[in-house]
């Protein structure tokens, strides 16, 4: 039997996820991915969807904008979410993955499917016919230029960072303890700093040596992955205000709020790994580890992965790309991914499912799609179109980029906890239909997401 074909450059979360969304439509696909023959700064094996960053996908629930994309994939299938639920960490009301056991499913699922094929090497050209570019934040010099003569737009790019992992077994649980945020699920390892310690932990962070760029680099951070070591520099209390906030975690020894806290998050199947939970760093492994010594409970952390920082690339969506992902300068070629200008593992997912999806149907001779403004993926692809181009920036899902819905008569306004329920009902709803009924796939509603905490709209945020 013959199947029509399409490429897909890149087996990233994006790549991946295109690369099985399309074989799943019928089209057979060529999937190339330059690891492990060329690697990057941030990789370190040659797995699939592997994570650099962080190993959580989001907060979960129906009060939460990532909750509302993770159910439109679900009840789709999107192997990405699904291999993400079955590699789940215990995480409160956030989903995080085993790393290598994630990728491990993500890398077996690709290659055993009987209509990808898997080409090994760097592409240093945008391919004839139709293709997927989900080459992730790290594209090659090499095939970025390419794509940028391609849409007469230049390229941009910010920095990211990833966190320090630290072996639980030197974590002094003495100071530190196991709480969640206002009662939620015990989590977290948290380690709380008096006034005196947070000042004494704060200089010795001013004070550390970082990351010094190139002649040719400018150090431009995006706002959801800023290092731990910049939010500093905004002044001695934003790190408080922000990643080491204590709202919602009574010390146990005291009853009450510390005056600041640092937190730790699974890493692993076993819980003998964690990670500093809004801690990304691009500082010197030496004064790194100095710094994270500062942390009370962590003064013999052992650091067996540093955090490091790294470029990412990425197009201005709104000049080069419509709501289908496609490229206007060429419509058969699609973007996906951190690339397109999303920021996020679950953001990037989610693009490369719709991005495989509208290859496949453009292959298979019908127009291809955009899902409805009301879902959260509709939302996103919607606003990648039609943002200001100027000064534009990668985009994480967020309720902004959904309408909103009516206030009922005699009202002025509606809370966070009346309407986004209402949102989120509204919009998987609308999802699963254009699903089934436009995009013709086969279309399961996920469980019913968990009821959100009480006083969860005053928890501090959850960084990556």
């Amino acid at each position: 039997m013959s199947f029509p074909e399409i490429t897909v450059i890149g087996a990233g979360l994006a790549g991946s996820q295109s690369a099985l969304a399309a074989a799943r439509a019928g089209v057979r696909v060529r999937l190339h991915e330059m690891r492990p023959v060329k690697m990057t700064p941030a990789h370190r094996s040659g797995n699939f969807a592997e994570l650099v960053c962080s190993n959580s996908l989001g907060g979960e629930g129906e009060m939460q904008a990532k909750g509302l994309l993770q159910a439109e994939l679900r009840s789709v299938g999107g192997e990405i979410i699904t291999s993400a639920d079955a590699s789940r960490l215990p995480a409160g009301n956030a989903l995080a993955v085993e790393r290598e056991e994630f990728s491990a499913r993500v890398t077996r699922a690709v290659r055993e499917h009987p209509l990808i094929e898997v080409v090994e090497g760097e592409v240093e050209r945008v391919p004839e016919g139709i293709a997927v570019i989900a080459s992730g934040p790290l594209t090659s010099d090499a095939l970025a230029q390419d794509l940028a003569r391609l849409t007469g737009s230049e390229r941009l790019s910010f920095y990211d960072a990833a966190a320090p992992v630290i072996a639980f077994e030197s974590i002094d649980l003495e100071k530190a303890w196991r709480a969640g945020r206002y009662d939620q699920s015990a989590d977290y390892i948290n380690c709380p700093f008096t006034k005196e310690e947070y000042l004494r932990f704060f200089e010795a962070l001013e004070q550390a040596r970082s990351h010094t760029p190139h002649d040719w680099e400018k150090l431009e951070f995006f706002e959801g992955c800023m290092p731990i070591e910049e939010i500093a520099r905004r002044g001695v209390d934003t790190p408080r205000f922000g990643p080491m906030s204590p709202k919602g975690l009574d010390d146990p020894r005291t009853g009450r709020w510390p005056y600041a806290v640092a937190q730790l998050r699974q890493e692993d199947r076993e819980g003998r790994l964690w990670s500093l939970v809004g801690f990304q760093t691009g500082l010197k492994w030496g004064d790194q580890k100095a710094v994270v010594q500062l942390i009370p409970g962590l003064e013999n952390a052992e650091v067996v992965r540093y955090g490091v920082m790294h470029r990412n690339t990425y197009l201005n969506a709104p000049e080069v790309l419509d709501s289908t992902l496609a490229l206007r300068a060429d419509p058969t070629k699609f973007v996906a991914g951190v690339l397109a200008g999303t920021e996020g593992y679950l953001e990037s997912a989610a693009t490369g499912w719709l991005a495989g999806l509208n290859a496949a149907r453009l292959a298979l001779g019908h127009q291809p799609l955009t899902p409805p403004a009301e879902s959260m993926l509709g939302g996103l692809v919607r606003y990648l179109a039609s943002a200001n181009a100027r000064g534009f920036q990668p985009m994480n899902v967020n309720w902004a980029l959904v309408p909103e819905i009516p206030v009922p008569e005699g009202r002025r306004k509606l809370g966070k906890r009346e309407k986004r329920p209402v949102m989120f009902r509204r919009g998987l709803d609308a999802f699963m239909d254009w699903a089934g009924e436009e995009a013709g796939l086969s279309v399961t509603p996920p469980p019913e997401p968990q009821p959100a905490p009480e006083a969860e709209e005053q928890a501090a945020p959850v960084l990556r």
